[in-house]
């Protein structure tokens, strides 16, 4: 059973002229150490920033709060399983409202799925249980 469905679009100049402006101060607010290094990591930086941010705010619209309630952007990490496939680890506040969405079920799960064109990325995010 679906219990939740977000999604969203990111303009990656957008993420872009942030980090111009605050630089690590943004990517620390937002972003895991693990999610950093592996955005670093790439040849387009920007880009993998990108589609992290919009798989964030499509997790926090699938669980129903949006960035309230207690949930917080580093609640939300995007994790590659090593067959690269993404998903998301909630921890806090994010993890809380998963607890309370699907009445504590340890069947729930995530499943993400992530694209990028030119410069923007797009995120759907599908709780069950």
């Amino acid at each position: 059973m679906i219990i939740g469905i977000g999604q969203d679009i990111c303009d990656a100049n957008r993420i872009q002229s942030t980090i111009d402006r605050f630089g690590y101060r943004f990517k620390n607010r937002i972003f895991s150490e693990k999610e950093i290094i592996k955005c670093e990591a790439r040849f387009n930086s920007v880009d993998s920033y990108a589609r992290r941010f919009a798989a964030k705010e499509a997790c926090s619209k699938a669980l129903g709060t949006g960035f309230r309630k207690g949930v917080f952007y580093k609640d939300i990490e995007v994790v590659n399983l090593s067959s690269g496939k993404p998903t998301i680890k909630l921890k806090g506040g994010a993890l809380n409202q998963l607890k309370i969405i699907t009445k504590n079920s340890k069947s729930s799960s995530i499943e993400i799925s992530i694209t990028d064109d030119k410069k923007l990325a797009l995120a759907i995010v599908i709780i069950s249980k």
